[in-house]
């Protein structure tokens, strides 16, 4: 792969992003800013922030999808500042840690920024009021990366305790702990469709579902430490770079290693982007390098050969970049490979063996596709034999060539010979329901005595025709738990037409369910899936089906209702109503009066508090947050005490009631360190105070003054 596009800027680049008016930011390790032009690489503006950073395997610099905020890391890392980007003046120094400041990251809607620490601690700061405004769940070791879903309603911890910590926005409270790493965890990125990756110290790469916290899968193959990850625009590929530079590839339907060598670059990759408007891979390297690479490259050149059915051209060059497989124009000549394949096997059976070659002449210098030739000539030397003992009716001798070479049950014989079984099969199966006539059922099934794929299912018919009937009342009753568990047991009831109807019936139900949930008759729709929920193979996805139908229906009547309470509580648990028209309503109605609450915190009113929030008072799911806006309330109270000096036993009690409420968090340890230098002669020890927890937390606790 060659970069079709490419400049140097002396130093590494640790940052990568499109922000929202198109322009490409650019900031390297000596903190210099550029915004860049994307189509021409042209300079539009830039500044120089004048930190340089040495170490920069975490993210260290941030900046806000809208250019108005910069976050960064302190040379010294003891800090992290919050600059305003057109005015370059700092708005906020956050010192919040423990020792040092090991990550920042400011998530998608710009709302708040994080920075993670090595005491394990990951703080939120509001970029309205630069205060904090909660903590993340507490790792016992160093934070190491901070990720955000593309919707900003999670986000994800990594760090060196081995564990990614998952946390919800819209709840404020925390989802999961996922425990399956060996070693420190290093990265985290999200993906679609409730997906996330993470990989450790050792190069270990786990793909979690973060809605049941479940591993889906491990990833194999990865050479070097994973320095950065991205996806592209659809979600089909990930993308991880690496120290010694290259590019790995993985496909995330089947997650399968595409290439390990996909690009090759001189140095480590410090940054990765995926330009989703231009289907381009952009790189940062150690050595200043900004690399552009079109992940489609070649598809002109494959067009071109297409033509002139130069196949052996188009699989040399999708050696080249072998995400060239997965378009829709060598999906095209897959298809005429398929169809190549069966006209060449019609022509095996037919005993046409040159015409066969004759067929296989586009292909036969792509070293593949001729080895699967030599394969089909070579299975289709018995098939002459195969076709004379199937017509002569010596049908044992003839099942056992047909399972010596797979390739023969595809075939128009074979196709023959197993209708004429299910016929016999149909036939002797009404026979051997009643014992008089077991004698003809022998019968009937006796040429295919012998043969290894039907022994078993003669065996059971002759012999369980008691299960067989069962069976059948069971479908007729429409008794489908019984009917799946008996062929669950009894293999060999799939052999019946019984069997066939119902997976037939099954089928039908799951179309007509579909057709009536698009056309949004949604309770026609639960009223077959209920039906359709005792078919073993349908249960699980349907059961999914009827509770997000169930909860669209209980959120909208609750919208035309005015119920706001079900239908808040009803939306955090749900990301597809989120993105309803609904529910994006009721999210910007929540933010809106979340700023305003936040101002009237951080100014003590808790009058005008009280009054934003009231209709928030008795959802269950903001609970948590809730708690977080008024632990700002009662820290302003505090804070305000001390300056006005007031007793020390009265701000001691408030200390001890703020903890009781809300626990040893990050806000009132910090507010300690400010009353300890005030009032040195204090015996307070935090540790030996009752503690609460922000989840504990309920509206009914809210009092006037902490203080009291």
């Amino acid at each position: 792969m060659k970069a079709i596009k490419k400049i140097n800027f002396k130093n590494a680049i640790i940052k990568l992003k499109i922000l929202d008016d198109g322009k490409l930011l650019v900031v390297d390790s000596k903190t210099n800013v550029r915004f860049l032009d994307i189509n021409t690489l042209g300079i539009i503006s830039g500044f120089k922030g004048g930190i340089s950073h040495s170490r920069f395997k975490n993210n260290v610099v941030d900046f806000s999808s809208d250019s108005s905020n910069f976050l960064v890391l302190s040379e010294s890392c003891n800090e992290a500042l919050l600059f305003d980007a057109k005015s370059k003046k700092i708005l906020a120094k956050i010192d919040r840690h423990q020792g040092e400041v090991s990550c920042v990251a400011i998530e998608p809607k710009d709302r708040y920024v994080f920075t993670g620490g090595d005491d394990g601690k990951s703080c939120a700061i509001d970029v309205q009021t630069k205060k904090i405004a909660f903590t993340l769940p507490v790792h016992v070791d160093t934070v190491n990366d901070i990720a955000f879903s593309a919707n900003g309603q999670w986000v994800a911890t990594a760090s060196y305790d081995k564990k990614v910590q998952i946390f919800s926005m819209t709840t404020m409270s925390q989802k999961h702990r996922l425990t399956a790493h060996a070693d420190p965890v290093l990265k985290v990125h999200f993906l679609s469709e409730h997906r996330l990756v993470s990989i450790d110290k050792k190069n270990s790469a786990i793909i979690w579902d973060y809605h049941s916290g479940k591993v889906i899968t491990r990833l194999e193959g990865i050479h070097d430490d994973v320095l950065n990850i991205t996806t592209s625009s659809d979600d089909k590929f990930l993308f991880f770079g690496t120290e010694l530079g290259y590019i790995l590839v993985y496909e995330l339907e089947s997650y399968k290693l595409i290439t390990k060598k996909y690009i090759k670059v001189t140095s480590s990759i410090t940054a990765l982007y995926f330009d989703k408007n231009n289907e381009q891979l952009l790189i940062g390297t150690q050595k200043g390098d900004l690399l552009f690479y079109n992940i489609y490259d070649g598809m002109d050149y494959i067009k071109e050969k297409v033509k002139v059915k130069d196949y052996e051209a188009i699989q040399k060059y999708i050696e080249r970049n072998p995400l060239l497989e997965y378009t829709k124009m060598y999906q095209l000549i897959t298809n005429l490979w398929d169809i190549t394949l069966k006209k060449i096997k019609l022509a095996f059976e037919a005993g046409d063996k040159q015409r066969a070659i004759n067929l296989f002449e586009n292909f036969k210098n792509i070293p593949s596709k001729n080895t699967i030739m030599q394969n089909i000539t070579l299975e289709y030397q018995e098939f002459d034999k195969f076709a004379t003992l199937a017509k002569q009716g010596k049908l044992a001798l003839a099942y056992s060539l047909a399972l010596k070479h797979p390739m023969y049950q595809d075939s128009k014989i074979y196709k023959t010979l197993e209708l004429a079984w299910k016929k016999a099969f149909a036939l002797a199966q009404k026979y051997a329901m009643d014992p008089k006539y077991a004698d003809k059922a022998r019968e009937i099934l006796a040429p295919y005595r012998g043969i290894t794929q039907k022994t078993k299912l003669i065996q059971d018919l002759l012999t369980k025709n008691e299960v067989y009937k069962r069976f059948r009342i069971a479908v007729g009753q429409k008794d489908f738990i019984i009917a799946f568990e008996l062929i669950k047991l009894n293999p060999f009831l799939k052999e019946f037409s019984d069997y066939d109807a119902l997976m037939n019936y099954a089928d039908t139900l799951y179309i007509n369910s579909q057709k009536l949930l698009q056309a949004g008759d949604s309770h026609s729709a639960i009223k077959i899936l209920r039906v359709l929920v005792d078919f073993s193979h349908f249960t699980d996805e349907v059961k999914c089906l009827i509770k997000d139908i169930e909860n669209k229906q209980k959120f909208f009547n609750a919208m035309e209702d005015g119920d706001i309470e079900t239908a808040y509580n009803l939306l955090a648990s749900n990301e597809e109503l989120q993105e309803s028209e609904d529910g994006k309503m009721l999210q910007n109605e929540w933010n809106t009066d979340l700023q305003k609450a936040n101002k009237y915190a951080l100014s003590g009113d808790l009058k005008m508090l009280n009054e934003v929030l009231k209709k928030y008072i008795k959802i269950s799911s903001k609970n948590n947050a809730l708690a977080n806006i008024y632990s700002w309330y009662y820290m302003y109270q505090l804070e305000k005490a001390v300056k006005m000096k007031k007793e020390q036993t009265l701000i001691e009690n408030g200390i001890k009631n703020y903890i009781l409420c809300f626990g040893l968090e990050n806000q009132i340890e910090s507010f300690f360190q400010l009353f300890k230098n005030r009032y040195p002669n204090s015996k307070l020890n935090l540790e030996l105070q009752t503690k609460g927890s922000i989840d504990m937390w309920r509206p009914s606790m809210v009092v006037k003054s902490i203080l009291d």
